[in-house]
């Protein structure tokens, strides 16, 4: 699984900056190195590209584990690196920026966009299965999510708007209930259908503000 991001346009960056001058470059070595959005060449390329603005980097770095919290020693070197920064322009998922800006008591602002958690299911292609909603429905289901995989997270049935398999929104898509039918099918569950799922539990969604699990 890997966190889906995208490179924020260069002027929205520099609108975000202000009037800060001297920034400091952040990168991660996991998905955003996979993905080809905050690795080793991109951080470089995107200072380079602040710099022809007329912006002053005076440093960067590619932390291994953006959105880990760094050892103590680790943490000391990055915030001495980052030291005389005005800003720091984070490569990585908005769980990176988090945690970046946890050590620091500057701007810390995100240089991408982030934007599913997805599961690769071809060289370089990555697709969303899941939506964190925090009350599973996959056993009813066969293993795949309509909240996710359904364009409308209808829970009993298709709308009736799919075409040959594909999704009314989108007809590039596939129609997730069609998925879900053709699973279930397989599976001998067809007659799963005829139970009427009840309404979704969203109390465990995010909407009630950030989630947190302990473990005891």
């Amino acid at each position: 699984m890997k966190s889906i991001t995208a490179q924020k346009p260069l002027d929205e960056l520099l609108e975000n900056l202000g009037k800060a001058k001297m920034l400091f470059v952040v990168g991660c070595g996991t998905c955003p190195t996979v993905l080809g959005t905050g690795g080793v060449e991109q951080v470089s390329s995107l200072a380079e590209e602040l710099r022809k603005k007329g912006k002053q980097v005076k440093g960067s770095m590619v932390l291994p584990v953006a959105c880990e919290p760094l050892p103590l020693d680790a943490r000391r070197e990055f915030i001495s690196s980052v030291k005389g920064a005005e800003a720091v322009l984070v490569m990585s998922c908005a769980y990176g920026v988090r945690a970046v800006a946890d050590y620091l008591e500057i701007p810390v602002l995100p240089a991408l966009n982030t934007l599913f958690v997805g599961r690769e299911v071809g060289p370089g292609v990555f697709v969303e299965e899941c939506s964190q909603c925090g009350d599973c429905v996959l056993a009813l289901t066969g293993g795949i999510c309509p909240i996710t995989m359904c364009a409308k997270s209808l829970f009993n049935g298709p709308c009736g708007g799919s075409v040959a398999g594909k999704c009314e929104i989108n007809t590039e898509v596939p129609c997730g209930w069609q998925l879900i039918i053709d699973r279930l099918a397989t599976l001998g569950r067809l007659s799963q259908l005829e139970e009427i799922i009840p309404f979704h539990n969203w109390s465990t969604s995010p909407a009630g503000g950030p989630r947190r699990y302990s473990i005891e």
